[in-house]
């Protein structure tokens, strides 16, 4: 992007739709929905990215043994998608307006991605099969937790913030919010790679992402019904 001519710091709104990023108007007006899935792959400057790559490096480490390099990849994409799509059904329903007319945001990052993990995380660091002892088990799905929660309230705050001091700066926390969700989701059926037997760990994978794909198309069909 930046070799194209956007800003590494704070690329505009223009540059970032024109990179694959999201916005409600786009997606349910113009029908261009793989813009859910090209979204979690761009972001808003340097910074950006790079807080974005440092949580998934940490969260990674935690749940590819857990889950599997396809694993991650699955849950990587799937709640991405979902953080997406439950920003766009917020910003539809609960519009911004401006002068009278619907202001739709533009969303972009990785953020519903790495809270859809840090869900998946929060279930399989639960579980009685690993060979870790109780205690440290304790301490990791509780630093997993202060991680989703701590940075849940922070774009809250942040965004009350803005508003009060009318700053252009929003925190897209519903995608927070509907990867971690989806997160949840993803893992409610899966047992963790380490201490199950490969067969059972594939099939209730299989399966695991067979139902969130599932739900995802019905929230996609409930999104195209929504009146804009």
């Amino acid at each position: 992007m930046t070799l194209r001519g956007v800003s590494f710091y704070n690329p505009n709104s223009d540059q970032l739709l024109s990179w694959g990023a999201d916005q409600a108007g786009k997606v349910l007006v113009d029908g261009d929905w793989w813009r859910l899935f090209t979204a979690m792959f761009v972001h808003v400057g340097i910074v950006h990215l790079g807080m974005n790559m440092w949580c998934l490096w940490n969260l990674g480490l935690l749940a590819e043994p857990l889950m599997g390099s396809f694993g991650v990849i699955a849950v990587y994409l799937l709640t991405g998608t979902a953080g997406n799509m439950l920003s766009i059904a917020h910003n539809v329903i609960l519009p911004v307006h401006e002068n009278g007319y619907a202001i739709y945001p533009v969303g972009a990052g990785a953020s519903g991605a790495v809270f859809g993990i840090a869900g998946a995380l929060i279930v399989l660091l639960k579980s009685s099969r690993l060979p870790v002892p109780p205690n440290e088990l304790k301490k990791l799905r509780r630093s997993v937790i202060m991680f989703a929660a701590i940075n849940l309230v922070i774009p809250i705050a942040v965004n009350y913030g803005a508003d009060a001091l009318h700053a252009g700066l929003k925190i897209d926390y519903m995608a927070h919010i509907g990867g971690c969700a989806c997160g949840l989701l993803f893992a409610a059926p899966m047992v963790p790679r380490i201490g199950s037997p490969r067969n059972v760990f594939s099939v209730r994978l299989r399966t695991t992402i067979g139902i969130v794909l599932g739900v995802l198309v019905l929230f996609a069909f409930f999104l195209a019904q929504l009146p804009r």
